[in-house]
């Protein structure tokens, strides 16, 4: 049974509300890349620090080496350190980034796609080899830091803690955290992170978040918008007591809502549709009383189980599972999904996973400690609720060719789909946008 038509809308809206599977982890710099650095340079066993043992007396005769990862792209910033432990006798130590192209007997900023800032004369370079004024000079027992800010498309750099300047990133491709070496004696140590950093990074983020925050809050909306995403999402999911509640606190800017009383529903031009019968249908729902639930509907709506393996069928016969489960009653839980759930085998699920997912609550001790909690979590009752809410909703024949969805929902579903377009732009770059971390109040990503 595939979903079609309006029963695939329906499972998309109920789909949302699963976990989100977790980005895969980001592979990040850790050490210097011995393999492919430059001549002249000597470094530790622990490939954290490199010294330069050349004359640097040509151009050609510099000492570069990358680290052995590029810089992670799937964040919102992404930051390393050096510490000066000898300047050597010119001090000509350079910080920066440079793509995999880039040779090594080459100061970072003289090569396209590589930034350098130069610690000799405080300028910073990038591909071409002239610099332009940028920041300070650097020596021994200074620490330099560079940047990479995907959100702004930026690079920055620091000294001894303090944000140096900013300078555009210009390509998309990866880059790789890199240093350059240039004159007898030159030493320095790199910070990936394995221990604190003397810049704030995580304050920097902070700001930029805030930044970002501002921005938004910046844009005037007019309040009517605002009530009235509230107010047709509260008719949309038939939460009809706070509906009333919010009504009576805007002060009577908007007309009451007519409800009609409990029983079969004749109307259909009115934006109150059912709305009793919906209310009560969710708060069985939420209850766990899906037996109330299956009573209310082939009493309101016996059309909607007529098929017996509807989409609708499907998860409140699997809530009602998850249910019985929940309640400890695990013979009585094996004995319904013979019975009930075998009916979804025979002719194939909607949603394979969803039904593994249940029956594999049986496979835990502690299945509120295990992969597939999920379905015990309030919210999973709130998600079928919001199923059954949809296809009531959709018995009204004014409601034909109209957007299942509420206007909140629509407007976040083009929030996701215009940030996922930015990212795109940015080259795959910068923090995967997730909406329930972000509905559940959590951060969009690490930095």
């Amino acid at each position: 049974m595939q979903p079609t038509g309006g029963s695939r809308n329906l499972y998309s809206l109920y789909d949302w509300r699963r976990p989100e599977p977790k980005p895969e982890e980001e592979e990040v710099p850790t050490h210097l890349n011995t393999t492919t650095c430059g001549h002249f340079l000597v470094i530790s066993t622990d490939k954290l620090s490199a010294r330069y043992n050349g004359d640097g007396q040509h151009g050609h005769d510099v000492g570069a080496i990358q680290s052995n990862r590029p810089a992670p792209h799937q964040r919102l910033l992404y930051y390393f350190e050096i510490s000066l432990k000898d300047r050597g006798q010119r001090g000509v130590i350079s910080i920066g980034f440079t793509d995999e192209n880039f040779k090594m007997s080459r100061q970072p900023g003289w090569e396209p796609n590589s930034y350098g800032y130069h610690g000799d004369d405080g300028l910073l370079y990038h591909g071409r080899g002239r610099g332009d004024s940028f920041g300070p000079t650097f020596t021994t027992g200074d620490t330099v830091g560079a940047g990479i800010n995907y959100a702004a498309q930026e690079l920055f750099f620091t000294k001894n803690g303090k944000l140096v300047g900013t300078h555009i990133k210009e390509g998309k491709g990866p880059l790789y955290p890199t240093i350059g070496l240039h004159s007898p004696s030159e030493k320095v140590e790199v910070n990936f992170g394995q221990k604190p950093f003397i810049f704030d990074i995580e304050a920097m983020v902070q700001e930029e978040r805030e930044r970002r925050q501002r921005s938004v809050e910046s844009v005037p909306l007019p309040l009517s918008i605002s009530h009235n995403v509230v107010r047709t999402y509260l008719l949309h999911y038939g939460y009809q007591d706070t509906l009333t509640a919010f009504d009576v606190a805007s002060g009577g800017t908007f007309p009451p809502v007519v409800v009609a009383p409990e029983g079969p529903v004749t109307g259909n031009d009115t934006e109150s549709y059912a709305l009793e019968q919906r209310k009560i249908l969710r708060k069985l729902t939420r209850e766990g009383d899906i037996d109330g639930v299956f009573a209310k509907l082939r009493e309101w709506y016996p059309e909607l189980l007529q098929s017996g393996v509807s989409l609708v069928s499907f998860l409140l016969h699997c809530q009602k599972y998850i249910e019985l489960v929940k309640a400890g009653s695990l013979e009585a839980a094996v004995n319904y999904a013979r019975v009930e759930l075998a009916n979804f085998f025979a002719v194939g699920s909607v949603e394979d996973t969803h039904l593994q997912d249940c029956l594999a609550l049986l496979a835990y001790e502690h299945p509120e400690k295990s992969m597939v909690s999920y379905l015990l979590h309030v919210a999973q009752r709130e998600a079928v609720a919001d199923a059954v809410n949809a296809v009531v909703l959709a018995t009204n024949p004014a409601n034909l060719g109209k957007p299942s969805q509420s206007a909140l929902e629509m407007l976040l579903r083009q929030l996701t789909a215009c940030l996922m377009e930015k990212r795109y732009l940015n080259g795959g770059q910068g923090e995967i946008f997730t909406l329930q971390r972000v509905l559940q109040g959590g951060k969009d990503g690490g930095w």
